[in-house]
């Protein structure tokens, strides 16, 4: 069981402090559906906030709930709002000992005021990155991803974002399947990579039958242990290779080829640990070809070995001694 705080604060937006509820503790879901996290929402003074939405809410614990949390969730923050020194102080405090932060969406903005992301990148709501940049010079501020995981500091951009992120928390907590499992549950596409655009500059269209590039993408899903050449690719869509490669990267907001790659580094994720495949074999049905590119792209991608992952991953699952 790891525990999760989250930390709330009068005027927080409701819709942003249930993000981690949801995903870490299952709020709402199935009583059978058991969380593998305790989540607890504390408040540097507990008692009643009051909320944007025209109705409070009552944070039961203080600050000392992060003293012993496996993560910090800050859901979201005010824009200019100081962070006190009690909560800097118990964010330090709760680093230094091997806590995971994470900031979501404007919950960034305290993240970088703590000083704990100096020298790396933070990934903030498009919106805010410019302020944010300016505010803060030590960091990097990323407008042009979902997320940054430095695996003890993680910022996300915002609103739906949140929800991916937190979801990826989990994917790399307690595998794929489980991650997969949490996301049918909530009606969320299983994964969306930290590297892809917050904002696409492209209406949905009406119905997904008049979507040719999404036809495209289930079509190449089912394709991926074959060599997928753009052209083949294109008429599927029934287009030529040029449109097809421009209305992609509007739909995706990144070239096919890219997207591809992620889709197989993904198929090869959940063979791993779902499967007790060779590297060879993994990397032939993921359509990677080789061992050998299957870890170049894998850790290029998640910045770990493939064998190390599958070790990870069992490890997670196995039961704890009795």
């Amino acid at each position: 069981m790891r525990s999760v705080a989250v930390l709330a604060f009068d005027q927080i937006s409701p819709f942003h402090l249930s993000v981690p509820s949801l995903v870490f503790g299952r709020a709402g879901m199935s009583a059978a559906e058991q969380s593998p996290y305790e989540v607890r929402v504390c408040a540097e003074q507990p008692g009643i906030l009051s909320t944007p939405a025209g109705f409070d809410i009552i944070a039961h614990h203080g600050l000392n709930a992060i003293e012993h949390a496996d993560t910090v969730v800050i859901p979201s923050w005010i824009r200019r709002q100081p962070l006190s020194d009690p909560v800097r102080d118990a964010l330090h405090a709760a680093h230094e000992r091997g806590a995971r932060i994470v900031g979501l969406c404007l919950g960034s903005w305290a993240v970088a005021a703590s000083g704990l992301a100096d020298g790396r990148e933070v990934t903030t709501h498009w919106s805010a990155a410019t302020e944010l940049a300016r505010a803060f010079p030590a960091v990097r501020v990323r407008a042009d991803t979902l997320w940054s995981d430095h695996g003890d500091v993680v910022t996300s951009a915002g609103v739906a974002a949140a929800l991916d992120c937190c979801l990826h928390i989990v994917r790399g907590d307690h595998g794929s399947r489980a991650a997969t499992e949490l996301a049918r549950a909530l009606v969320l596409a299983p994964h969306r990579s930290g590297s892809q655009a917050q904002y696409i500059p492209v209406a949905v269209p009406d119905a997904v039958d008049d979507d040719p590039i999404e036809h495209a993408m289930v079509w190449a899903r089912t394709h991926l242990d074959t060599p997928v050449d753009l052209d083949t690719w294109a008429r599927t869509a029934l287009m030529s290779r040029r449109t097809f490669t421009r209305r992609f990267r509007e739909r995706t907001g990144s070239s096919p080829q890219q997207w591809l790659l992620h889709q197989r580094v993904d198929r090869a994720r959940l063979l791993l640990e779902s499967t007790d495949e060779t590297m060879e074999r993994v990397a032939a049905d993921s359509g990677l070809g080789t061992a050998v590119n299957l870890r170049h792209h894998f850790h290029r991608l998640l910045g770990t070995a493939p064998a190390t992952h599958r070790a990870l991953f069992r490890r997670a699952e196995s039961p704890a001694p009795a």
